[in-house]
């Protein structure tokens, strides 16, 4: 595995574990409203149980994928996977635009055992089973499931875990720091940052597709 390819592996494994954690659903309220009523800390230990979930769906997905890998490999197949795959991230990036939580939405128990916090945070996330849909998108997108390299995968699903990381530990971080000013418009704000990024994401794959380029 040459420096280029690991570099392009980590990045992919980084955004897809940014991508699948940052949108503001019932965990990401979770954690902001846990962040405002109980601190720091509460924050990042929902992040580590929500990724905890999350990399359980990864692995599953792209485990899932390992048995279409030869039909992958058709290029007129894998054209036409690429093209559904921008067009659920579009389709994903529309819904995020329009989703509007608020803070209130989820009580949060003085409960203040971090144990409790983590596993509520793991059961809230793994009671999604969609979000398979959502990794196999991005994998079929981003051709990151490659069974021939074991390494890669390897390496890129330890970025996804990291991504994932960078990303609770980011947003408890901020809301922290404005916790005496916060208000719902933040989360408004959130959802149509991560809507925009991942249309754009979607855009530039259709571009990408269509034209035979390759950003990766």
């Amino acid at each position: 595995m040459d420096i280029i390819s690991l570099i392009l592996v980590i990045l992919k494994g980084l955004f897809i574990g940014v991508i699948c954690s940052a949108p503001c659903g019932p965990v990401g309220v979770l954690c902001i409203k846990r962040v405002l009523n109980k601190g720091f800390k509460y924050g990042i230990i929902t992040g580590i149980g929500a990724t905890l979930s999350d990399i359980i769906y990864a692995l599953v997905s792209g485990l899932g994928m390992s048995f279409v890998t030869d039909f992958v490999r058709n290029e007129n197949n894998k054209l036409v996977m690429q093209l559904l795959g921008s067009a659920m991230l579009l389709a994903f990036g529309i819904f995020m635009l329009l989703t509007h939580h608020k803070k209130h939405e989820i009580t949060v128990s003085k409960e203040r055992s971090l144990l409790k916090n983590f596993f509520t945070a793991f059961l809230l996330t793994f009671s999604n089973p969609l979000i398979i849909l959502l990794f196999l998108v991005l994998f079929a997108r981003f051709d990151f499931i490659t069974p021939d390299y074991p390494v890669n995968m390897a390496v890129g699903f330890i970025a996804i875990i990291v991504g994932a990381m960078l990303w609770w530990l980011c947003l408890s971080f901020v809301i922290n720091k404005i916790r005496n000013t916060f208000s719902d418009k933040y989360i408004r704000i959130l959802n149509i940052t991560i809507g925009a990024v991942v249309i754009a994401a979607a855009i530039a794959g259709f571009v990408f597709t269509i034209t035979g380029l390759h950003w990766y």
